[in-house]
């Protein structure tokens, strides 16, 4: 995906808290989608923890926001509750949704190949067009970053 303007895929997926999230029946809200590998490690804790602390000033702005992995529904309650995590987390376990956002990439460590999210963010308005993303996000800074985006809107 590009930063060119277009529709966001729309999709349903599970979240924590047992309800499902539609993301077209979100409209007019902007909706944040943050992308990353899995529940409860070093990163994806600390890009997890920012987007919740700075949660209620998005909420202000009317923006809801979503981290979506390919963790379970279960993984996603448990990474919450031992983290006092507040930001809703969307469970795309074929990932389905993961491919439609181009996320699902050919990943390498410590010489092996393999398929993975990679960290990206969307940033969708009240129209469901997508009119912001990073992809290969560093962590530090990323969520601050991406208020800062949402406020300029």
């Amino acid at each position: 995906m590009t930063d060119a303007l277009q529709t966001a895929p729309d999709f349903t997926l599970p979240a924590t808290g047992g309800a499902e999230v539609t993301l077209s029946a979100l409209r007019p809200s902007p909706v944040v989608l943050f992308f990353y590998p899995r529940d409860d490690t070093s990163g994806c804790t600390k890009e997890n923890e920012a987007f919740s602390a700075l949660l209620p000033e998005f909420n202000g702005l009317g923006v809801k926001v979503f981290g979506i992995s390919k963790d379970s529904i279960a993984s996603h309650d448990k990474f919450m509750a031992k983290k006092a995590l507040t930001v809703p987390l969307l469970s795309d376990e074929n990932s389905d949704v993961c491919e439609k956002f181009s996320v699902w990439k050919e990943k390498s460590m410590y010489g092996k190949t393999f398929m993975g999210i990679q960290r990206a963010t969307f940033v969708i308005d009240a129209d469901g067009t997508i009119v912001k993303s990073w992809p290969k996000v560093k962590v530090p800074g990323h969520a601050e970053e991406v208020l800062a985006y949402v406020k300029s809107l």
